[in-house]
This record gives C-alpha cells, structure tokens and sequence, in this order.
C-alpha cells in the first residue's frame, strides 16, 4: 500500500480524524485515541504502527519487517518497517482491527465520562 492508500482506508472508518504530529508523522484517532500512526518520512524506520491483539502481536512480530513500535510495543502495538512489509489486504486487516480495538475503548471512556458530568451535576 501506499501512503494514500493507506490514509484514504484509515479515513473510511466512522469518526476517524487526521492529524499531523511529531513532525511527520500522521496520526489517525478515533475518540482521541490514536489507531494508527503513519510515518511520511520514507527513511523512517518505522513506517506504519498499530495496536492489535496480544495473541497477534506475537504472531506478527515473527515476520521480517514487523516488530514491536518503538515506545508502545509493550502495549501491543506492531511497526512496519516498509509500506510492503505485508500483503496489501493484511495492512488493511490490521488497520481495521487496530479501529476496532482502539474504537472500543474511545467508546467506554466517553461512556465514562458523561457518567461522571452527570454525577457532578447532581
């Protein structure tokens, strides 16, 4: 995939925003939340970083050109060394799992959050 390719998929997602951070790297959020991060630097060493599952952040950090991200890989979240380290369709599997999970929680904690107005209120 390429950098436009990837922004237009992660932009497809419900409530997704853009933001340029650290530089250049583009941040895609859901509730506040960042799903993925994507480096327009082409010398980064990092290109792509998502959060996935922990069962397969195991798995995906077997393959050559993914590792653990620099800073959040203890969170479970996996860096692509290139744009083609993985087959198109499992970049945007991932993409769309990593929405999922972060999207989740975004969820619970303005869930949260209104609760919490409320209680103030009263």
């Amino acid at each position: 995939m390429d950098v436009d390719s990837i922004r237009r998929y992660c932009l497809s997602f419900p409530h997704t925003k853009e933001k340029l951070q650290w530089g250049e790297t583009l941040c895609f959020k859901v509730g506040e939340k960042i799903f993925t991060l994507l480096s327009l630097d082409v010398g980064s060493e990092t290109r792509l970083s998502l959060k996935c599952a922990p069962e397969r952040f195991a798995e995906l950090i077997e393959l050559e050109g993914v590792r653990p991200a620099p800073y959040v890989g203890r969170y479970h979240w996996v860096a692509l060394e290139q744009l083609d380290s993985l087959p198109d369709q499992q970049i945007r599997e991932l993409i769309a799992a990593s929405y999922e999970v972060v999207a989740a929680k975004a969820k619970i904690i303005r869930r949260r959050d209104r609760r919490a107005r409320r209680a103030k209120k009263t």
